[in-house]
């Protein structure tokens, strides 16, 4: 694609990096037929190829963002499918996030959606607060039908029947390993999967001891900074990443760490890019080395070897996080160590495709979202299994809202297999 920036512009690093990544682009159109809102509202506007020219002629023009390029950027879901399709390697989701921390810097939205994004910016990320929010939410729940935003009605059926118990595995500490120690590694214990389901890291960390990890709880961190960066709040955004970057580092500089460990992909994919949110600041060289060390669960659990277990007769539907296999390219690992534990694994159809949650999009782009949810949540079933897994917080919630399937983090059965307790979801019990 040709493009026409000025020296002056692209003087600008960002502009340069958008720069590059359009003129990578060379119109074949191949991303139309994996993206997920194109395929639910068939607009060219609502395809990657659409979107970039958006992007390019706003950047180019040095405009402000108008309205109809923030509704079409807006319905992004950056499940980032298209830079798994595109021949050519364009980095499409650098590309959006310059766009999106521009419409955030020239754009003003309407008052209620500014209200919104600024509620979600101060809670979802804090766990404490989120949890307030979600006890909140749930009392105000048979109030929805009488809501008119759709949004707000989104955001009150989020909110679980119960919320569990706070872990204080989740506090700063060291869990030392059992018998031999292979590794020492750091757990990014997260935000609002803290609120929502707290057995996830209770099993990562069991399972890691258990295969002789060294796992450090690390003090000072906190969210990763991805529900900030989506909703193109750089600064939000930076200021969490820097200070996980601070904490962890201590840790590393304390005793090496071998890996940071993630268990929520979305989280892994941000962390994975600091060294490039962080390219042309002061934090650069430790951003990058923060970046290096980040490492889904499921890849660490690759490389620790699980032992095989036991045929267990139960079947297994693997829903693959966008996140996870579009934006940090794991595809096959979760899958064979589900098969290596002793599950019968299946997978949809269209495993590609999103299955709506993607961050905050449930909760601003509703409607997208729920057609998404009810296609993914039908070649799920179509497969018959007994429990969905997956390695998202935010993928669980969100198939979960849409079939009696009870619906697990993988790390869960994995630690069942080896000796862990039956995941929660899985009880006769459960809410």
């Amino acid at each position: 694609m040709q493009t026409a920036f000025t020296p002056e512009q692209l003087a600008d690093p960002a502009i340069a990096r958008s720069n590059a990544i359009l003129r990578s682009c060379v119109h074949c159109g191949m991303c139309t037929a994996t993206c997920p809102t194109y395929q639910v509202l068939g607009d060219e506007l609502d395809s990657p190829r659409g979107r970039i020219y958006l992007i390019k002629d706003m950047l180019e023009s040095g405009r402000a963002a108008d309205a109809r390029t923030v509704r079409h950027i807006d319905r992004c879901l950056s499940c980032l499918a298209c830079m798994t399709t595109c021949p050519s390697g364009v980095h499409y989701m650098h590309l959006v996030d310059h766009a999106r921390a521009h419409i955030e810097a020239t754009y003003r939205r309407p008052w209620p959606d500014r209200a919104l994004r600024w509620l979600l910016a101060q809670v979802l990320p804090y766990p404490k607060r989120f949890r307030l929010a979600l006890f909140a939410a749930g009392i105000a729940r048979p109030l929805a039908p009488l809501i008119p935003d759709a949004r707000v009605r989104a955001m009150l059926a989020m909110a679980p029947r119960r919320l569990p118990p706070v872990s204080r595995n989740d506090d700063p500490q060291l869990f030392p390993a059992k018998g031999v120690r292979r590794m020492r590694v750091a757990l990014m214990t997260g935000c609002a999967q803290r609120a929502l389901n707290t057995g996830i890291n209770d099993a990562t960390i069991r399972l890691l001891t258990r295969l002789g990890c060294e796992v450090v709880v690390a003090r000072g961190q906190g969210c990763c900074g991805a529900l900030a960066h989506h909703m193109g709040r750089a600064r939000d955004s930076h200021a969490a990443a820097a200070a996980n970057i601070a904490a962890f580092l201590a840790e590393h500089r304390s005793e090496a760490l071998d890996a940071i460990v993630i268990n929520t992909s979305g989280c892994g994919t941000t962390v994975k890019d600091y060294g490039h949110m962080f390219r042309n600041d002061p934090l650069a060289a430790e951003a990058a080395t923060v970046a290096g060390l980040a490492a889904d669960v499921s890849e660490l659990l690759a490389r620790l070897g699980l032992p095989e277990g036991e045929a267990r007769g139960l079947r297994v539907a693997y829903h693959a996080a966008c996140s996870l296999q579009h934006g940090q390219q794991v595809r096959t690992a979760p899958k064979d160590l589900l098969r290596r534990a002793g599950f019968e694994v299946v997978e949809p159809d269209d495993s590609h495709l999103c299955c709506g949650s993607a961050g905050t999009y449930n909760l601003l782009q509703p409607e997208i979202s729920a057609r998404l949810r009810a296609r993914k949540v039908q070649t799920l079933e179509a497969r018959a299994p007994q429990v969905i897994a997956a390695g998202n917080i935010g993928c669980m919630l969100q198939i979960g809202a849409g079939t009696a399937i009870p619906v697990v983090h993988t790390v869960e059965l994995l630690d069942w297999a080896s000796g862990g307790p039956q995941p929660a979801a899985l009880s006769p019990d459960r809410p």
